[in-house]
């Protein structure tokens, strides 16, 4: 059991950004890890150590989410629906048989491998693998992500090299069609800055200053609503008239998701008290934020390491 453990566990965190881009979920990825080594555990005692310890550790962990996967629907952020972006002035809508994708909690205390593949977790990636069938998202995590040879990619899936070869290149081309473009990289001190200014107006409820920092083109959506708004007057009347926040009733404190700057943003009641509200993950371009996927999830902030009532002093 100890030994075990001494040469598992340091595979524990990036196994879980693993599993998360195969099924979209942190929630899920966690139960799926756990499963991974009870099963690994299980079958220590048969290793017969003819590849490392992390690719069959791997190898486990995709099988064990493809039988996860099996007659599941994808977890979709709302503008992959397929619908056009909605009026600020309707409703919004949460259809309640979905189940949307998370965002995935990034950490300081990050092994290598996570830091570096960070681009392969980002929010607009993880949503597009959702449009793949199982088998060619995990084939296309395997080569793609990790680089592995198509042949140690069918042994994982216990298929042939040309399959291997054939379902890749279906991946591909079905994630070339439903992949957006890589945003360009903005320097850590503009970022920090527009990001501070963001603080500033969000927590004033300054409605106009907010979409100052937006681009003309920014899209809002905000699962558990399918509803989505793109370019700056739609998003700026959400704020102005759905967001029930008033000046100073905010409290937004930085996370990282998916490789991405973001917000835990706590909304005070009118007993005075800061609640969780959402998670915002921001798309951060160089003429401002491009995309933010507000999560209404207060769930999420466990996740996050985070409590969902701000201390008088937190506050």
């Amino acid at each position: 059991m100890n030994a075990f453990h001494a040469v598992a566990d340091p595979f524990r965190r990036e196994l879980l950004a693993h599993c998360y881009r195969m099924v979209g979920s942190v929630h899920d990825a966690e139960d799926l890890v756990q499963e991974t080594y009870l099963r690994a555990w299980r079958a220590y005692d048969r290793f017969e150590q003819r590849s490392s310890v992390r690719t069959w550790l791997y190898r486990i962990a995709t099988r064990v989410c493809l039988t996860a996967l099996e007659g599941r629907g994808r977890r979709p952020m709302p503008t992959g629906l397929g619908g056009q972006r909605c009026d600020p002035g309707d409703e919004p809508f949460r259809p309640p048989e979905i189940t949307w994708l998370e965002p995935f909690p990034d950490r300081d205390d990050d092994p290598a491998s996570i830091v570096v593949g960070r681009e392969s977790l980002r929010l607009a990636l993880v949503a597009a693998l959702q449009h793949l069938p199982p088998r060619q998202r995990a084939v296309l995590v395997l080569r793609d992500v990790l680089q592995w040879r198509a042949a140690e990619v069918a042994e994982a899936l216990e298929v042939s090299v040309a399959a291997v070869n054939s379902l890749l290149q279906r991946a591909r081309a079905q994630l070339d069609s439903v992949a957006p473009q890589q945003d360009q990289l903005v320097e850590q001190p503009e970022q920090r800055e527009l990001l501070d200014r963001y603080v500033r107006a969000f927590e004033a409820k300054d409605v106009a200053a907010i979409v100052e920092l937006f681009t003309a083109d920014a899209v809002w959506e905000m699962p558990p609503f399918a509803t989505w708004y793109q370019g700056r007057q739609d998003i700026a009347w959400h704020l102005a008239n759905r967001c029930p926040a008033v000046p100073g009733g905010q409290r937004l404190i930085p996370v990282s998701a998916n490789g991405q700057p973001g917000f835990a943003n706590y909304l005070r009641g009118e007993d005075g008290v800061l609640r969780a509200f959402n998670i915002q993950v921001l798309t951060v371009g160089p003429s401002g934020v491009s995309h933010a996927a507000v999560f209404l999830d207060t769930g999420l902030y466990a996740a996050f390491g985070l409590p969902e009532v701000l201390t008088a002093a937190e506050g």
